[in-house]
Formats: C-alpha cells, structure tokens, sequence
C-alpha cells in the first residue's frame, strides 16, 4: 500500500484532537471530523492550547506551530474526509455509533482507503464485517494523552491483510510512537490487565481496605504508577472504565471481570472523573 499523506480523524474529543495534532506534527494533513460544532471547536482550541505549551517551553518554534495547527482542517460533515487515505475513528466507545461511522465510511471513501478504529476494548473484526473491506480495517488503539505517551497497539482483525499491518505499522513509526501488535481479543493487552486493576482498586475503596488517597498512593510508591487507579480512571472516564469491564465480563464469560457495584452506582449517578469534574476526586474549579 502506499504512503499515507492525507488523514481523516472522525472525532474531535480528547482522543481525537491529539490523534489529530500528532499526524500534523508528522507533516500530514488532517481532516477533524465532529458533527457537534462546540466540540469541533474546543477540539482546534485544545491542539493550539497543546503547541502553545511546547512553544513556551522552547521545544517548538512559533512558525512550526503554526504550521501544525494549519494543517489540522475541521469540518462538522463526515464527507470532507472521505478522500483521505487513512480514516481513524475516534467517537465514544459504544458500538452501535462505531458501527454506524463505520458502515458510512464503507459506502463514501474509495476501496483503497484504510479505516482504523482507536476503540479500546471493541472487537476489530466484528467492525470490519460492517464494511465493504475488512482486508483494510485495522485496531489503532492510542494511549491517554495522545501527544505525550509512545504506545499505539495496533489490533488485527480476523481478515486484516498484512499490507494494511504493515502500512499502519509503518506509518506509526512515523509519528514518533511504538507500534506493538495485538490480536483481536476483548481488550487487546492494554485493557485486559489495566481495567481489572482499575475494578479491583474500586472493590478495594468500596469494601473499605483503604482510602481513595492511600489505594492510589500505594500503587504509585510501591508500584512505581505515575498515576494511582482510581485517579487513572477518573482521567480515563468512569463510563469507559464501565464499558471495558462489561465487554470483558461478557466476552470472556469470567466472573473476575464482574464491574464493582461501586462503579455502577457512581456511572448511574453521572460522576464520571474530569468530565464531569467530579468522580473518585473532586475537580470542581476553586472559588
């Protein structure tokens, strides 16, 4: 396959904006997707708000800004991307919606167009068979914040040919990150040991070993975590953590991945980490 000179990343959230900053940062044009024009917009606001940082710390001169945030084209209409050679998806992570982008990528981008998925936990193959080309649909599964973590898992699907592999393989390298290949199993490597971990650090709080501060602090100075588990999965979202555990639950048929009832009752209750600016901590904003 060949080179790929021109992106569209479908989703202008946390994942998708830094999807998006990290190929312009590699000299390829993107297109930014996002049918919500407020989160198209606070997407662009956060990749300048990014460059701006590392131009304040002297790792990037303000022209070369620039030059990045020039090439990163937001656009509220899915078809503005379908010329591009690559397409990542990046939108929540339920299946119906992936599907649905999936299904209207298949139809509007010519047959050589590669589609990516940056799911966490969804099955590859079961998105590929919704399109016209599962040959060409592959898992690019980036790390939390895009811009600043290395890893990319890079998830085959049952028919994803090695051309595609290699393209996508190759093309991350490109980017400055380190592909590592997975199989098309529920949670790839990533999650299939980080939300059981997560889940237990719940079942931990919830049963009262240890307070929130103490079950976090444990993992980072005895474990060498930057990040204790609960603070991670206020960062990560308590509603994906949810998700994770529930198609690891189902798919696997193993009660070890039974979700805490605690995250049930605080996804119910809408207190979902950051996003909702209150979850495991509170990060209302000081008065």
């Amino acid at each position: 396959m060949g080179e790929i000179k021109k992106v569209g990343v479908v989703g202008a959230g946390t994942m998708g904006n830094g999807i998006a900053q990290v190929f312009a940062q590699a000299g390829i044009a993107v297109t930014m997707v996002d049918a919500f024009e407020p989160s198209l917009e606070k997407g662009i606001a956060t990749i300048r708000g990014s460059l701006a940082r590392l131009v304040k710390k002297g790792t990037l001169p303000q022209a070369d800004a620039d030059a990045i945030a020039a090439r990163v084209k937001p656009s509220p209409r899915l078809l503005d991307a379908v010329e591009a050679d690559l397409i990542v998806e990046a939108v929540p992570e339920t299946f119906e919606l992936k599907v649905d982008v999936f299904k209207r990528l298949s139809e509007a981008t010519p047959p050589a167009t590669i589609l990516a998925s940056n799911t966490s936990s969804i099955s590859i193959t079961r998105l590929a068979a919704k399109t016209d080309r599962a040959d060409r649909v592959i898992g690019m599964h980036f790390m939390n914040p895009v811009p600043v973590m290395k890893l990319v898992e890079i998830i085959r699907g049952q028919l994803t040919s090695d051309a595609t592999a290699d393209t996508i393989v190759e093309t991350t390298r490109k980017l400055g990150k380190v592909p590592v290949l997975a199989n098309d199993f529920p949670g790839f490597v990533s999650n299939r040991v980080l939300m059981p971990m997560i889940n237990e650090a719940i079942f931990c709080l919830m049963e009262g070993v240890a307070t929130k501060e103490a079950i976090d602090e444990v993992m980072k100075l005895g474990m060498a975590h930057p990040m204790g588990p609960l603070a991670l999965a206020d960062l990560i979202g308590l509603d994906t953590c949810l998700f994770i555990m529930e198609v690891l639950h189902r798919e696997l048929g193993d009660d070890k991945y039974r979700p805490c009832p605690l995250l049930r009752r605080m996804v119910a209750a809408n207190t979902l980490g950051r996003k909702t600016a209150r979850g495991f901590y509170d990060y209302s904003p000081s008065t």
